[in-house]
């Protein structure tokens, strides 16, 4: 089992699925609690923008009405149901469908109220901006609003004071807030450096005739309350301080709510504006800023503005923040049962790991048995045989890959016998007619005059060539033919294999014409070797053309201009049929079944033309219509690029 292929299959299948359930299981436990953290927190961050995006809703809208819009868009945004209703819990808006919306929970997520604002829920909705420390919303102005008339020459004043600072060299932006009174702020948040230019920033100071009057109607409010409590009125600055003014004050925007008091030179640098009262920090601590007056009419002006505001802004409203479909998620302890449920489930898991191993291992392993057992009786010398094959996957193309070894083994098998028996007979009919000359002449049935000898020498001759052949196919085939290149001039060695069978070709009635032209391509080849296997075409071309046929040699370089020379041989004989084209280049075949060495020659010459070809790094093929002629083409590297 340990040596079988199935088997590694299946331990490594099992070790695998083992392993990636324990880490599954450990990263789960580990990862659970911190991603339960994770998206309480980012789903606390969603609450409180919809909070801060209600509020800012209710601070800028005397009611309710159009909220819906809002209600769905923050619906949309955060993926849950938002729902608004009053105090009394009559619906507002909702996101949900009134028909399929379940029943509200019986607390509310959060009150939307904009002179009692949820400092926590604030503080994360609005980036840090907070609320004012009387808990009011900075966004509700109510009557201090500017108009827009008001708002625009404020502006034009604040791009000059701007303009002025910068040609200063003091970099500042005009910003605006919530009233749309514009202000001028420089950059560091350093106003010190204003006090040396000649840009008076106290014209964006001075508060406008709506401001003023809403400023002395807040006021009367402030000294009403404080008369309630037998104690004297104040007078309110347009940053809502009492005292003496500041230095740099925000009309209808409201202040820590701390008073001013003459202080000594320098000018005191003004407190934070969002800075809870009970933070502040005074340059000059006196009893009168710190003492029970101070809080007594700090409390008045808070009372004051809520009492100002309280038609400027919407209702309070109870917000509810939930799922879409009202459901909520079953809580996951690891508990002895959970335990048994994950080791269950760990066990299935594993199970059906190694069962899908099994089916995918036995499918695996038997076509690899089937290819095991046709090697073997391939070895034991068994007739080859092809396996099935059962897929386009790696296994089925290994399968495929082996027919078709096998096949060819099989052509192979067949081409060396066929070549024994075709060697025995080339070798068996000189030796069979040296024999009979020889032993007629021992019988005293020939003289072994001129004509004689003359017989046996062309039989010898004959033996010879077929052995020479022989021998040169066997070096190809080792790999040790041996060439001896140098430049070759192709016309010129066309020329002398012309001239070679320019007899033959006369005897035969042939014409043998060479159409290459001077100089014609060079190449690297032996000359010998390469004249072997021109002269073997030419051979061919000649004992298969008819009397008054014709055998050109050609030699020229290829179009494309990659040095390539092409050496074609072309013959109007008879033509070698379509069936037998893909044979010509085989060992002892002849298109004639007679086998006559005087038609059909030995059957080696174009054999030793592809090796001798392959061994100059060339390739060569035929082409041929029956009856009309054939062209054989040999393709040599050449030495340089050369035209036709």
């Amino acid at each position: 089992m340990r040596r079988s292929l199935l088997g590694r299959l299946l331990a490594v299948s099992a070790l695998v699925a083992a392993c990636s359930v324990a880490a599954t299981a450990w990263i789960a436990v580990q990862t659970t609690s911190g991603a339960i953290k994770q998206e309480q927190g980012q789903n606390l961050t969603a609450d409180a923008r919809i909070y801060d995006t209600l509020l800012e809703y209710a601070a800028r809208n005397p009611t309710w009405d159009g909220v819906g819009a809002t209600v769905r868009e923050l619906a949309r945004e955060s993926g849950r149901r938002v729902a608004l209703t009053t105090q009394g819990r009559q619906p507002l808006a909702d996101s949900a469908t009134a028909a399929t919306a379940p029943a509200l929970p019986p607390q509310a997520s959060a009150v939307v109220d904009a002179l009692s604002v949820d400092t926590v829920l604030a503080a994360r909705g609005t980036d840090g901006q907070g609320a004012a420390a009387d808990r009011i919303d900075p966004r509700a102005v109510g009557p201090f609003r500017l108009s827009a008339a008001d708002s625009k020459t404020l502006r034009r004043t604040a791009d000059d004071k701007v303009e002025c600072l910068n040609r200063a060299g003091i970099a500042s932006d005009v910003v605006v807030g919530a009233s749309g009174r514009p202000r001028v702020q420089i950059v560091g948040n350093d106003p010190e450096r204003a006090l040396g230019t000649r840009c008076d920033l106290a014209a964006l100071d001075t508060p406008t005739r709506s401001e003023q009057k809403a400023l002395d109607a807040l006021t009367g409010l402030a000294d009403a309350c404080l008369k309630r409590q037998g104690r004297e009125g104040v007078q309110l600055n347009s940053d809502l301080s009492w005292g003496d003014p500041a230095s740099s004050t925000v009309p209808g925007e409201p202040g820590p709510l701390v008073p001013r008091v003459p202080l000594p030179a320098p000018a005191p640098v003004p407190t934070p504006r969002d800075a809870p009262a009970e933070d502040a920090e005074p340059s000059v601590v006196t009893p009168e800023r710190t003492g029970e007056n101070d809080r007594a009419i700090a409390s008045c002006v808070s009372a004051a503005r809520s009492e100002q505001l309280s038609s400027y802004v919407a209702s309070p409203a109870l917000l509810f923040i939930g799922d879409e479909g009202g459901a909520t998620l079953p809580g996951f302890d690891l508990s002895p049962a959970n335990t048994a449920r994950i080791a269950g489930a760990a066990a299935l898991v594993l199970a059906l790991t190694v069962g899908a191993s099994v089916f995918a291992g036995a499918r695996l392993v038997r076509p690899l048995h089937a290819l095991t057992g046709a090697a073997q009786r391939m070895r034991d010398g068994e007739q080859p045989e092809s396996v099935p094959v059962s897929g386009d996957d790696e296994v089925g193309r290994l399968a495929a890959a082996f027919n078709d070894m096998s096949a060819h083994r099989a052509r192979l098998e067949e081409q060396r016998k066929a070549m024994v028996s075709d060697v025995a007979h080339e070798l068996r009919t000189p030796l069979s007619n040296i024999r009979g000359w020889l032993e007629a002449a021992q019988d005293g049935l020939a003289d072994p005059d001129p004509a004689f000898v003359s017989s046996l020498l062309e039989e010898a001759v004959l033996l010879q060539h077929i052995i020479d052949d022989l021998q040169d196919l066997a070096a190809a085939d080792a790999g040790v033919l041996r060439l001896h290149p140098e430049s070759v001039e192709i016309r010129e060695l066309l020329s002398q294999v012309a001239a070679a069978h320019q007899a033959r070709a006369e005897n035969a009635g042939v014409t043998l014409a060479v159409t290459a032209t001077a100089p014609g391509p060079a190449l690297l080849a032996d000359p010998v070797r390469l004249r072997q296997a021109v002269g073997n075409l030419v051979s061919n071309a000649v004992r298969h053309t008819s009397e008054g046929g014709r055998v050109t040699l050609r030699a020229y370089a290829r179009e494309e201009g990659d040095g390539t020379v092409l050496v074609e041989v072309t013959d109007t004989g008879s033509g070698i049929p379509s069936d037998d084209l893909p044979r010509v280049f085989d060992r002892f075949w002849r298109a004639e079944k007679s086998r006559s060495r005087r038609t059909g020659g030995s059957g080696l010459g174009l054999a030793i033309v592809r090796k001798l070809v392959e061994a100059h790094g060339g390739t060569v093929d035929a082409t041929s219509v029956e009856g009309e002629g054939s062209t054989f083409v040999l393709r040599l590297p050449g030495t340089t690029p050369s035209g036709p």
